[in-house]
């Protein structure tokens, strides 16, 4: 009796990933180099998989002490640093950082204040004196600039890997509050034109393709403190936008965060598109 042999299973490949038509186009770009300070528009940048945003919250001010070990950094609650939800007088600097020098600029009132590299123990040593008096009332002991070493950022939450805005929710926020809101008010990093309002929400759990490479995979809903109550222009505290959004909604949302699957640049202007 001749013993049968099997056909050798062979499995279809899996399908390629689709992407939608765009339904949204990348507006603006930012990074926050230093927490809590002046924000910096970008034209282009690269991402890369399982990364931060580049050049994103890379150092922070600490207020007091605040146990924040280099060697085994971990989250921290943001309450620890200068920030503007307690400290709304940071909205009133211009700060920027340089990144082939390590150099940190900050003019207050149109005038240059302090300069400082980052990287050097006197760089560090005079922006902390600039902040020791500027914020001398508000300040829980001595202030020190940290570094966040590599593969850590001072983000706000474990999951703030890409945050972005949809501009449409701005505008609606607006109309409840009967006053424009500056989209700045929520410190993201890509700010997004062409969904409806609050449209964004619906995107948790996918992956979103942003012009011809990046892929995003969206994780999150953005939780909103009283920072976003201070104008980034004037440093008034102006608005009750956590307090809106609750009377309006019931939570106290805003925004999306997104980690990075697939890297590439991406600039003013690409195109978002819905993968399948």
């Amino acid at each position: 009796m001749t013993e049968s042999i099997d056909e050798p299973i062979i499995s279809e490949p899996a399908p390629a990933p689709t992407a939608s038509e765009a339904f949204a186009t990348v507006d603006a770009l930012y990074r926050y180099p230093v927490k809590g300070l002046t924000p910096e528009r970008l034209e282009l940048i690269e991402l890369k998989a399982g990364e931060y945003f580049p050049g994103d919250r890379m150092f922070a001010i600490e207020n007091g002490v605040s146990g924040f070990d280099p060697e085994a950094p971990a989250f921290q609650p943001k309450i620890k640093f200068l920030m503007l939800m307690r400290n709304e007088r940071l909205a009133a600097l211009d700060a920027r950082y340089e990144d082939e020098t390590s150099t940190l600029v900050i003019r207050h009132e149109d005038a240059e204040a302090v300069r400082g590299d980052l990287k050097t123990p006197e760089g560090r040593a005079a922006i902390e004196a600039f902040f020791q008096r500027y914020v001398r009332y508000e300040l829980r002991g001595a202030p020190r600039v940290l570094e966040a070493p590599g593969g850590f950022r001072f983000v706000d939450t474990t999951e703030g890997y890409v945050s972005l805005i949809n501009l449409a929710s701005c505008r609606a926020l607006g109309d409840m509050l009967g006053a424009p809101v500056d989209p700045l008010r929520f410190r993201a990093n890509l700010y997004l034109e062409g969904l409806e309002a609050w449209e964004e929400f619906e995107l948790v759990g996918h992956t979103i393709q942003v012009g011809n490479n990046v892929r995003l995979k969206v994780s999150d809903r953005i939780v909103r403190c009283a920072a976003t109550n201070v104008d980034p222009v004037t440093a008034k505290r102006d608005l009750d936008i956590p307090g809106t959004l609750m009377r309006n909604f019931g939570h106290m949302q805003c925004g999306i965060f997104a980690e990075i699957l697939e890297g590439g640049l991406i600039a003013e202007g690409d195109q978002v598109r819905l993968i399948y």
